[in-house]
């Protein structure tokens, strides 16, 4: 199995920047897609951004776009997801999840946003967004 690991969460007033990472290890992490998804309390999780095995094509939530930039290093086995002018409703716990079923490009620009199309999860980041 791939195990994955969130970094990088804390507390910033709104306006601020955090940088989330998610290490990966188990597998060759290039034949995976990867996501970033959030759940606040109270609320289901939701699709915030994806990238593909190569880092050829990116997805994002139209609550993110222009705010979130999401990116991977498949030298380090790291995905990475910097947020910037943070908003309080950004406040949810974080995770990145990764997707064998999505490793064709045709596959990938369907299924991106689908949480069941994700085989492994890491344990969540929790952000804060202070107003």
């Amino acid at each position: 199995q791939v195990q994955l690991v969130e970094s990088g969460g804390g507390l910033v007033q709104a306006g601020g920047s955090l940088r989330l990472s998610c290490a990966a290890s188990g597998r060759t992490f290039s034949n995976y897609a990867m996501g970033w998804f959030r759940q606040a309390p109270g609320k289901e999780r939701e699709f915030v951004a994806a990238i593909s095995r190569n880092g050829d094509s990116t997805y994002y939530a139209d609550s993110v776009k222009d705010r979130f930039a999401i990116s991977r290093d498949n030298a380090k086995t790291t995905m990475y997801l910097q947020l910037n002018s943070l908003k309080p409703e950004d406040t949810a716990v974080y995770y990145c999840a990764a997707s064998a079923s999505l490793y064709y490009s045709g596959a990938f620009k369907v299924g991106y946003p689908q949480t069941r199309r994700y085989n492994y999860w890491g344990q969540g980041t929790q952000v804060t967004v202070s107003s």
